[in-house]
């Protein structure tokens, strides 16, 4: 079984057993010596599921790593006393922001909209730094909001598809339950520069005691990891469903605005 706790300790354990130092998202903005030799950023956009965010957290911190979390407003990612939890094991919290889709492309709306709830989040966190939320049923690039606006006027250090140079940071993304699902991603996009795909965390895991792997990483592992079966089990058929949904919902209108009305009433929102 992949993408449980139990394999994330050990793909986590696999760098640091072999010499990789772990930084957060704005250490490595910060802290120029940050940027030199083996290093690994393990990020987790917290979608929902953020119990299992929790679990990630304390098997960092009980193998004396840090790592960035960034948390979306929705009540599926949005609970106070895990965001309190993750903080104080000396993880980075940052903002998972979506307002310019949400706004349904209304600029002022959407900056009003994105200072508030980072406002918010800075009631747990000093919050430094941002990643947008891809929207996959939006028209809109929430990363467009910087288009406009800066980040360092609201007092941000970066925003990870705006901030690394991609030639060098070498970048996975767990994106619909595997390594290699960047097909199903709609925006969580960056160009390949290192001629490197995994399928599993086994194949990466050996490739790193191979001394293989690129010197320098981010990592996003969302938060479907889980030891539970059932849950396990039910989070592998919703994603092989939902990313073959959203593959014909390119091609057909009808299927989108399906989907599209079907993922509002999961998140709550109108």
């Amino acid at each position: 079984m992949d993408f449980t706790i139990s394999t994330y300790r050990r793909l986590v354990s696999s760098f640091k057993e072999n010499g990789y130092s772990f930084v957060t998202f704005s250490e490595f903005l910060t802290n120029p010596k940050s940027q030199n030799g083996k290093l690994m950023m393990m990020r987790h956009d917290v979608d929902e599921q953020a119990q299992n965010a929790l679990k990630m957290a304390k098997v960092e911190h009980e193998l004396g790593i840090k790592a960035t979390y960034f948390f979306r407003i929705v009540k599926h990612s949005n609970k106070p006393e895990i965001i309190k939890k993750i903080a104080a094991m000396g993880h980075e919290i940052g903002y998972h922001y979506e307002d310019l889709s949400t706004a349904n492309g209304d600029y002022d709306k959407a900056i009003k909209s994105f200072e508030e709830h980072l406002d918010y989040f800075r009631t747990y966190y000093p919050v430094k730094t941002v990643c947008m939320h891809g929207s996959s049923t939006s028209k809109y690039d929430n990363r467009t909001l910087w288009n406009r606006y800066k980040l360092e006027d609201f007092g941000l250090l970066g925003e990870p598809y705006l901030s690394l140079d991609f030639s060098k940071v070498f970048y996975m993304t767990d994106t619909g339950y595997a390594w290699d699902g960047g097909k199903y991603a709609t925006r969580d996009i960056v160009e390949n520069h290192f001629g490197l795909t995994f399928h599993t965390s086994d194949q990466i895991i050996q490739c790193v005691k191979d001394g293989k792997f690129p010197q320098q990483a981010m990592i996003l592992a969302h938060t479907l990891w889980t030891d539970s079966i059932i849950d396990w089990s039910y989070l592998h058929f919703r994603e092989f469903v939902r990313n073959h949904i959203k593959s014909l919902a390119t091609k057909n209108k009808v299927v989108a605005a399906i989907y599209k009305k079907l993922v509002a009433i999961y998140w709550g929102k109108k």
